[in-house]
């Protein structure tokens, strides 16, 4: 039984609620910079103040039902040992063993996990080149220098990521909190100039302004979604600061900001409806102010981006653990938070993808078209994987599960139907990111599920391995030999084949399976497992259990299993593994292009040794060919 965790005192409830402002907050903080211009964009020919009134109407509506409706009263609820996330959902959906299988709602699940790749790529770009352009406010010379000057800002954003979040994360919280302020104020200062916009509370006038211009309709909803982009990182971030410190940083301060600053846009358009200024920057005078106002949102879309680009990082460790995605170098920026990593190739497909989109689509406008079928098309896959989770985790009745998440759908399909139109104007760009992801995840899994049935169709018995260690034709010499086992059970193939060849097995001899289980941490008293094999024969097999959210070390771990009592001597301990050799031409539930692809990703993966942190020097690769 676990140990009830010590209460938390108010400092440290303060600091992680300013730590949740800063880093789950960032992406719908930066919002206000382009999110209202957008939907006033899609209205031209509309009344001034029934647009006005229609917008802020459906902005104040989709985050109040989204964000605070959905995910803080529902969602934030279906934790997997505190922790959220898309792959949280998955693991809870699951029933039984039907982990291991890829059905339906695994690859549904997937794909929402691989749209959110699309998210990180088109999150900094925009928010970046939305805060730069507000240089185009304070002199218009600046508009064609916008697209290089957010590339150099982005190149060296991603530059800094090997250092990590350690030196720079302790600003995040105050900077955000700081920028909250001054939007809230900003917001309310204007709000008293025509006070008429609080009427947008009312629901009725966005409703009414969607009826009565349904060619606008679509257009319009898809502009209101760049107001809630972020909301997933509430429930992605929940295991980081906690379900009731993230309510906090909504509910105080980033919420009522929000809701200020876009009332108040709105309210100076009303007082000055022949101003074509930008929306957000034309709150503050021109000059200094509004140079000052520039160089905030440009820290705040900085702190956005950073936290897009770390969810990522942690979205991909997460997929790889649990066997979803190929094994990539992985570096760890902070010795004290396992949680802070560093991936150099997701790091540089990020970077090359935000530089591309910006220098492509040339201002926040444009890349506003390719932004938020990766967000609402995640909000919907959410959506159904909750259902899963209540029906087979929470025990829900069906109609009562069904009509919960039917009310969600009522916001998430039509927000989902009203990107559509964006498909052909850079929408595609996402999607085509996700497609080629949720083939990767597709293919790796289906591809190491058949190599672990054909590997292991015919194992040998721990009661055989026993009579392969007693017999006479087997020398047993000195030392250990660490035998890397892919399941818990039977003998690993590498050892056969060690002892086929040399007729020869250690004195101590350790089958180990490193196991990833379907939560988020596994607790220190339940990772490992040791039992001897047999009575007298010195050969051990050990389990030893890790969640998704955190990598193995097998040197250290070798260390408590020799504190556990098995005789091992760690420096002279040898390390033997299978290496993947795959050859095509055979029967597998596989198409030609998956076994293909299969094959590159074994080839260029990370080796195993490397992921594992073996020592370099007493590892033994074993040559394993297998026809998929």
């Amino acid at each position: 039984m676990s140990t009830p965790a010590a209460p938390i005192g108010t400092a440290a409830k303060a600091g992680l609620t300013l730590g949740a402002l800063g880093v789950v907050f960032g992406d719908i903080g930066t919002s206000p910079i382009y999110a209202l211009r957008e939907c006033l964009n899609y209205l031209p020919s509309v009344e001034r103040s029934t647009g006005v009134l229609g917008a802020l109407s459906l902005v104040f509506w989709a985050m109040t039902l989204v964000v605070v409706g959905k995910y803080l009263i529902f969602v934030t609820r279906a934790g997997n040992r505190g922790e959220g996330g898309i792959f949280a959902l998955l693991a809870l959906s699951h029933t039984d063993r039907a982990k291991a299988r890829l059905g339906v709602l695994t690859i549904v699940i997937l794909f929402g996990a691989a749209l959110l790749y699309g998210d990180g790529v088109i999150t900094p770009a925009i928010s970046v080149m939305g805060a730069v352009e507000g240089l185009n406010t304070f002199n218009p010379s600046f508009a064609k220098y916008v697209p290089f000057i957010s590339a150099l800002v982005l190149a060296g954003l991603f530059a800094c990521q090997f250092k990590g979040t350690k030196a720079i994360g302790g600003i995040f919280g105050p900077a955000m909190l700081a920028w909250f302020l001054v939007i809230g104020g900003l917001g309310a200062w204007h709000i008293r100039t025509a006070p008429e916009v609080i009427a947008a509370i009312n629901p009725m006038r966005g409703l009414q302004l969607l009826y009565d211009h349904p060619a606008q309709a679509g257009a319009l909803l898809g502009a209101v979604v760049l107001a809630i982009t972020g909301a997933e990182a509430l429930y992605a971030d929940m295991g980081h600061f906690g379900r009731k410190h993230i309510a906090r940083a909504w509910y105080f301060c980033a919420w009522p900001a929000l809701i200020l600053n876009y009332f108040g846009q709105g309210a100076r358009v009303l007082a000055h409806p022949g101003d074509t200024q930008h929306t957000f920057f034309a709150l503050v005078p021109e000059g200094l102010p509004r140079l000052l106002l520039t160089f905030l949102s440009i820290v705040a879309a900085i702190i956005a981006s950073q936290a897009m680009i770390t969810g990522t990082f942690s979205l991909t460790r997460q997929a790889i653990q649990l066997g979803y995605f190929p094994r990539l170098k992985i570096n760890y920026t902070n010795p004290d938070q396992s949680g802070q990593i560093y991936l150099p190739l997701v790091n540089l497909a990020l970077a090359l993808g935000s530089i591309y989109v910006v220098l492509f689509f040339g201002s926040s406008d444009h890349l506003a078209s390719a932004y938020g079928i990766a967000v609402t098309g995640t909000m919907v896959v959410t959506t159904f994987a909750f259902y899963a989770v209540l029906r087979n985790h929470w025990r829900w009745a069906r109609i009562t599960a069904g009509v919960l998440c039917g009310l969600f759908l009522l916001v998430d399909v039509p927000l989902f139907a009203s990107n559509l139109h964006k498909f052909t104007d850079g929408g595609w760009f996402p999607v085509v990111i996700a497609v080629g992801l949720i083939a990767i995840m597709h293919t790796w899994k289906l591809g190491k599920d058949e190599i672990f049935s054909r590997i292991y169709a015919n194992e040998i018995t721990e009661d055989e391995l026993c009579n392969v260690a007693n017999s006479d034709r087997i020398v047993r010499v000195r030392g250990t030999a660490v035998f890397m086992a892919g399941v818990a059970r039977g003998t690993p193939l590498v050892l056969l084949h060690h002892v086929k060849a040399n007729k020869v097995l250690h004195e101590t001899v350790v089958l180990l399976s490193v196991v990833t289980e379907e939560v988020p941490t596994v607790p220190e008293a339940e990772r490992l497992e040791v039992r001897e094999i047999g009575s007298g024969l010195g050969v051990w097999r050990v389990i030893s259990r890790y969640g998704y959210m955190e990598s193995p070390d097998v040197t250290i771990l070798m260390e408590h299993v020799r504190e556990a009592g098995v005789p091992v001597k760690l420096n002279e301990a040898t390390y033997y593994f299978n290496r993947e050799m795959i050859i095509f031409g055979g029967d597998t539930r596989m198409w030609h292009w998956q076994k293909r692809l299969y094959a590159f990703l074994s080839r260029n993966a990370r080796p195993v040794r490397d992921y594992y942190r073996l020592p370099p020097m007493q590892i033994i690769e074993v040559g394993l060919p297998i026809q998929l």
